[in-house]
Parts: structure tokens; sequence; C-alpha cells
């Protein structure tokens, strides 16, 4: 299928690996230009000298850290006026909820909720004049199904959430959708690093609480960012303009509920 999005410009945050360069990929595959970003400039910029190898798409990247003033000021200086914006944030660190402290959900909620919004802030009005926009929040699906002792991210994660619902439903007239898709385990290095923590917690070997967990897993196994990737792009679509305000699970049927 066509996504017609060829030509478009899109900026994709967090993008030197994991869920965020899978959407980058597939992205750049539809002929997007893209401007990327994240804070270490080597794997960065590796990872745009190989998506304008593989797919001919004008890539620039951005070493910054997006959750500052001056990190989102270079971004959106190098592509004010994107036709597709896809947020994404490592998430805060696990812990326990009765330790955690006053700062440590503010940055939380900055990194999370509220960086998030000031990029959606800055780019809207102009694809609400171009009569296009695609906005994708990659959060977590902890926002369906909160996790335990990732209280941090299930509550600025979740608060995004509910801070763009009205507003998805007040720009779609104009061709601007705004969705959030909820990542289950997918193979990443911050995936495989925490489940890595997690398995020396529980006194097991790590091979063998990968598979115990997967095994919880109906699919029986991780998705990957190619697939995470070309769900975003669809949603990126000429196509998709019907869909907004949605939370989009892509969690190989994890989620036990009915909705």
């Amino acid at each position: 299928m066509d996504l017609g999005l060829k030509g478009r410009r899109a900026i994709v945050c967090a993008a030197s690996k994991g869920l965020g360069r899978g959407v980058a990929e597939a992205l750049a595959a539809e002929g997007v230009d893209l401007v990327i970003c994240a804070r270490g400039t080597e794997t960065l910029d590796a990872t745009a000298a190989a998506i304008r190898a593989a797919t001919g798409a004008q890539v620039s990247a951005i070493a910054c850290d997006i959750t500052t003033p001056e990190g989102r000021s270079k971004v959106l200086a190098a592509c004010p006026e994107p036709d597709i914006l896809v947020n994404n944030a490592g998430g805060p660190p696990p812990g326990t909820f009765a330790a955690y402290t006053l700062d440590d959900w503010r940055k939380a909620v900055e990194g999370n909720m509220l960086t998030p919004i000031a990029l959606i802030q800055a780019v809207i009005p102009a694809m609400v004049r171009r009569k296009f926009g695609r906005i994708v929040n990659i959060t977590s699906s902890s926002v369906k199904h909160p996790i335990a002792a990732l209280e941090l991210s299930n509550g600025a994660r979740a608060g995004l959430t509910g801070a763009v619902a009205a507003l998805a439903r007040q720009v779609v007239r104009h061709n601007v959708t705004i969705n959030n898709v909820l990542p289950g385990w997918h193979d990443t290095d911050r995936i495989r690093t925490s489940m890595g923590a997690r398995a020396a917690t529980s006194g097991k070997a790590y091979e063998d609480y990968i598979a115990a967990a997967l095994a919880e897993t109906p699919a029986n196994r991780m998705g990957t960012p190619a697939e995470f990737g070309a769900t975003c792009a669809y949603l990126c679509s000429a196509q998709a303009g019907y869909i907004t305000g949605q939370s989009l699970l892509v969690d190989g049927g994890a989620y036990p509920g009915t909705l």
C-alpha cells in the first residue's frame, strides 16, 4: 500500500535506536524526509547514515536533549513545520512508590508528558493551516495496564493521553490527527537491559526469565522495531485521516481486556 507520504517531513524523537529508529526507518521507506534526534551523537549519526543509504531519504540528525527547551529549539529550527510528529522518550527509572521524591515525579512528567505537549503546541498551528498533520505519541502498554514499580511512567504517560484527548477531536476536522501507540515488549536494548535486571533480582538465569515472561504473552515472542514502525507509519498515512484520539496497543495480545 502506498501510504501517500512521499515528500512529507517528519520529526521523530529518540530515533537513534529501538522503537524510534523503527518508526524513522518505516517513514523514510515511504519517502518521508526526516529530522531525527537523540542524546548520543555517534549512534544518532550512524542511524541517520544507515537510513539515508537504505532509502535515499533526506535525514537530518540533531543531537540534543529533547526534554529541554534548548533541545526542542534545535529540532524545531531544523524542521519548524513538520507534517508528522512522533513523540518518543525513554521512560523514567523503576522504583517503589514510597521511595519516589517529588523531584522524581517532576522529571517524569517533564520528560513523558510536558515535552510532547510542548512539541505538539509548537507544530499543530501550521498543520491545521495546511490541512494535514499526523501526531503519534509513543507511550506504553502501562497506560492501559499499569505496571508495578513503573508508577512514574504509568502516571506521566497516562497524563499525556488525557491531555491530548480533547484536542485530537478538535483538530481532526482539519485533517490533523493525534493518536497514541502503546508498546508492550519489543526486542530493544532498553527491554533487554530491563529484563536482565529483573532476572538478576529474581535469581533466575536471563534466558529462563525471558522464556517464562514470554510464555505469558499470547504471541509468545517480543515484537520487533520494524513491526512497530510499520504500525506508526500507517497512523501517519493519508489513509488514516479518520483515526484520531485512539490509544492502540501493540503488545502481542498481552493486555487481557476486551476494550
